[in-house]
């Protein structure tokens, strides 16, 4: 096997996608300029993979970093696989490409190597990226799915992004997408939530079946962001379990169960901004899970959500009142 690609995965488009990403979520109280800090120390630790969105805000400070580790001499651009997001604002067909655009001009990038479909909870159009109504409840929009997909091929054959995906979506959202007259481009793979207490195996297997690769967001769990998770959430990397098979192995928790996906197929983001993790959880080609612990880890899901997305719980298309 090449060894440029003997870390990635070889997308149903023909192109190859890193199997560990860094992510560039922050909450609200980091400065922007430490995306730009952390992309650069992760480019330099290894990390080839960037995963990023435009309603993450910092986008500007990511591209900077990207522009710089290219300008010296660290990666050419096209060793860089970078994704991008296309946020529920923007889920009407006419609103897709220059959606794209703007994340474009603040990357200061020709094309994104990856655009997906943020989440399928269609929103209000407009600047704001959580539109309200006076009783702070959000305001939806009835976008049909299939037309915005049609929009992403025409962003595809555009040239401005190489491979387009979903994010969120449930097996139900997915085969719309698969079962859609004139399908030009099959989704490339499916950003969601998934870790050793939410294994997901049953989306795994589907997405497997149709050769879309299953992306693990919040595989360490989750950074613990009132907004988004309850205050008395199970910390994962606290876990008996998979603190006993780190200490077997000499790693920590988190270099497992980013390990754990890793085998099973799951392409896995790993989210820090501190300089000692990045590292850490880049180095996790030099080990290997045995069956039996791979087998103890698939015993830890419980189907526990962190990220609940109860905001869009009201939406037509809310992907989590399925089992998978």
């Amino acid at each position: 096997m090449d060894l440029k690609h003997s870390r990635s995965v070889k997308l149903n488009d023909g192109h190859f996608m890193p199997v560990l990403a860094f992510g560039t979520l922050a909450s609200d109280d980091v400065p922007k300029s430490k995306a730009a800090e952390a992309t650069k120390m992760a480019i330099d630790v290894g990390f080839r993979h960037i995963d990023a969105a435009y309603v993450y805000q910092n986008e500007k400070e990511v591209g900077q970093a990207i522009r710089d580790k290219i300008a010296d001499g660290t990666v050419k651009r096209e060793d860089i696989f970078y994704t991008t997001k296309l946020w529920a604002t923007f889920l009407r067909p006419e609103l897709v490409r220059p959606a794209l655009e703007r994340s474009l001009k603040n990357l200061q990038l020709d094309y994104v190597d990856l655009f997906i479909i943020h989440i399928p909870t269609a929103m209000k159009p407009g600047e704001d990226l959580m539109p309200m109504d006076a009783s702070g409840k959000l305001i939806f929009d009835t976008v049909d799915l299939r037309e915005t997909w049609e929009a992403l091929e025409k962003c595809k054959d555009a040239g401005l992004t190489k491979s387009i995906g979903v994010s969120n979506f449930n097996h139900k959202l997915l085969e719309m997408i698969l079962n859609k007259p004139g399908l030009k481009y099959k989704p490339v793979c499916n950003q969601v939530e998934c870790h050793p207490y939410l294994n997901q195996s049953k989306l795994l297997e589907f997405c497997k079946s149709k050769d879309i690769v299953l992306v693990a967001y919040s595989a360490l769990g989750s950074q613990r962001d009132a907004n988004w998770m309850e205050k008395d959430s199970p910390i994962l990397l606290e876990d008996r379990i998979l603190n006993a098979i780190a200490k077997k192995h000499g790693r920590n928790p988190g270099q497992v169960a980013l390990r754990y996906q890793v085998q099973r197929g799951v392409v896995v983001l790993a989210k820090s901004f501190n300089e000692k993790r990045i590292k850490e959880n880049f180095q996790i080609f030099d080990f290997e899970l045995t069956p039996e612990d791979m087998k103890a880890i698939d015993g830890l899901n419980r189907n526990f959500r962190f990220i609940k997305l109860l905001f869009f719980a009201d939406h037509p298309n809310f992907p989590l009142r399925d089992e998978y």
